[in-house]
């Protein structure tokens, strides 16, 4: 798992060691975040301090692997806008890279985000078969590294995520379902702005059921396929949601 002491890393790496899997998580720590703390006790468990654009460190680790899952990423228009040198480098250039390392066996599940469907009507839910239409460089990065993965025919599966809530050894308060929830606790008050935009969210607990799912029914089926990972129930707006906060 490269970036795997992160926010959806974290909660991946406890899934699979509870699992019985060996993890090997690469992070370089940019956020002095203590996740790997919570694991080092594993004997299943590796941590290499580190950066995925790191040419140098990373044939050694994709060596035999089963499963390669790039997670490290420059995160969310406003990062991305504010390091679009950075979010070329992480989000496309070293999945690239990795990709080209790594075997025609080893498997590779690339999460990707549901934003590289760009802005929408809200009068359609977009299916995997949406046109791509990315606003933001990292929507553009993230389904640029989507593409050459799905065109080089290796193993592989990219899931689309919804925008992820829930409770992280490495926490975020910069997705929204956890920024209003956290600023309504504090405040008691929230200001909405474009109250009708509308989102589909799912719970970080879900995606690394996703990721394990994967791993222990690949197939014909799955494999060279996108998939979105959201829930049907939460298609919902910033108006709605905040009622459920307050509720």
């Amino acid at each position: 798992l490269t970036g795997g002491a992160g926010y959806l890393g974290s909660v991946i790496t406890r899934h699979f060691l509870q699992a019985g899997n060996e993890v090997t998580c690469l992070d370089n720590l940019m956020y002095s975040q203590q996740s790997p703390l919570f694991f080092v006790g594993s004997p299943n468990y590796s941590f290499v301090y580190g950066d995925v654009r790191d040419e140098r460190l990373m044939p050694n680790l994709v060596k035999g692997k089963d499963v390669i899952i790039p997670l490290a990423a420059i995160v969310g228009f406003p990062a991305c806008a504010k390091r679009t040198d950075d979010a070329r480098a992480v989000n496309f250039e070293a999945v690239r890279y990795l990709n080209n390392l790594r075997s025609n066996q080893q498997m590779m599940i690339f999460p990707t985000t549901n934003s590289g469907y760009g802005a929408t009507t809200g009068e359609f839910n977009c299916d995997e078969n949406t046109p791509l239409n990315p606003i933001s460089v990292y929507g553009e990065t993230k389904v640029a590294a989507e593409r050459v993965l799905l065109e080089d025919k290796k193993e592989a599966i990219s899931f689309r995520l919804a925008t992820v809530f829930g409770i992280s050894h490495r926490m975020r308060l910069d997705l929204l379902v956890n920024d209003l929830t956290y600023r309504a606790l504090e405040q008691k008050r929230l200001e909405l702005f474009e109250k009708h935009f509308k989102r589909n969210f799912v719970h970080i607990e879900d995606v690394a059921c996703v990721f394990e799912h994967a791993i222990n029914n690949y197939g014909e089926m799955t494999k060279m396929r996108v998939f979105n990972v959201g829930h049907p129930k939460a298609n919902v707006s910033k108006e709605e949601l905040v009622m459920k906060i307050k509720a």
